[in-house]
């Protein structure tokens, strides 16, 4: 166990956590929501520190990412935890999960996965598969080796964070993809146990910084598939976060305690073209043969420069400096 950042400590034993807007207060011995983090004699700790449960050089198109080094590979680590509690998540057997459901697990150093990232070859380290939020201070003291070490920091959240932890988040991390689960603030309250607001201001701050920002969307049928919805948080992304910044719409299936029908694809495929109104960038995931729908394409020349099947992607007419060789325009990050 590693001290807490980011927390408050009162006279009465109790710890107030600041890292996320749950803003868990706990009492001696209890933990919060995402339960990672615990009250331990008056002081927040966190139990997940140093402790992986998956380990995978993967592509980096897998975060989503497609717009930042594509073609490349990342190796990607996570932990157990999360602030969120989505019936549908994929990898519910650790986001919903504490220290005691992994009794055999080992505790590695910052150092070390750094150190891993590095000898990988890859373009450095992803941050994923739970929450990363809430693997904080080990992401943290892993990121800042990494970054010293010259490779790059990825994190793939739900973009439910205070200011200033995510402040101090954005001056070791490259590149986000924050999956924004609806435009309903109800959604995020009854579903998730968190906020929209939040989560928009999450977006916001990492659009305005120099990090490189994607989004992914996943339309669940009757929970979050109002196209009136979808079609307003399509405008305030190309009014407030930029009209460049892609957006992944990805097909839901069901997992777990969710039972909608998976996601219909002439559905996705209409949630495209209204995106496509408003964003340079669209794409459809998880969905079979959809290689047109996940290729890039200049959005101001119309140049194919990037064709992907499944995970491997072939570039054309992309300059070393990640710009459209027709057009000059800036299309990747690949520096």
């Amino acid at each position: 166990m590693q001290e807490a950042r980011h927390y408050i400590r009162y006279e009465d034993g109790r710890a107030g956590c600041r890292l996320c807007p749950n803003k868990c207060l706990l009492d001696e011995g209890v933990r919060g929501v995402c339960m990672a983090r615990k009250n331990v004699l008056g002081r927040l700790v966190s139990e997940n520190y140093g402790r992986i449960t998956g380990l995978h050089l993967d592509p980096v198109e897998k975060k989503p990412l497609f717009h930042f080094f594509p073609g490349q590979a990342v190796l990607s680590a996570g932990s157990f935890g999360c602030n969120f509690r989505c019936g549908w998540c994929q990898n519910r057997n650790i986001s919903q999960a504490g220290i005691e459901n992994f009794p055999m697990m080992k505790a590695i150093t910052a150092n070390s996965l750094a150190e891993k990232a590095i000898e990988s070859g890859s373009i450095g380290l992803a941050y994923t598969y739970n929450e990363p939020l809430v693997w904080f201070e080990f992401m943290v003291d892993t990121a800042v080796r990494v970054k010293e070490a010259g490779k790059k920091n990825i994190m793939v959240s739900n973009g439910y964070i205070l200011p200033e932890p995510l402040k101090e988040l954005l001056e070791i991390t490259h590149a986000f993809n924050i999956d924004l689960k609806s435009f309903s603030p109800l959604f995020y309250e009854k579903l998730c146990g968190g906020s929209l607001d939040s989560v928009k201001d999450c977006l916001l701050s990492i659009a305005r910084s120099d990090a490189h920002l994607e989004v992914t969307f996943l339309p669940i049928p009757g929970l979050n598939d109002d196209l009136s919805l979808f079609k307003e948080m399509i405008q305030w992304m190309a009014g407030e976060l930029g009209a460049h910044i892609p957006l992944h719409i990805s097909r839901y299936f069901p997992w777990h305690f969710s039972q909608q029908p998976p996601t219909s694809v002439s559905l996705l495929k209409y949630m495209h073209e209204i995106a496509c109104e408003f964003l340079h960038y669209v794409y459809l995931g998880n969905v079979a043969g959809g290689a047109e729908m996940s290729a890039t394409r200049c959005h101001y020349c119309g140049k194919l420069l990037a064709d992907r099947r499944v995970y491997t992607t072939t570039l054309y007419a992309v300059t070393a400096s990640g710009h459209c060789s027709q057009c000059g325009e800036q299309v990747f990050v690949m520096e």
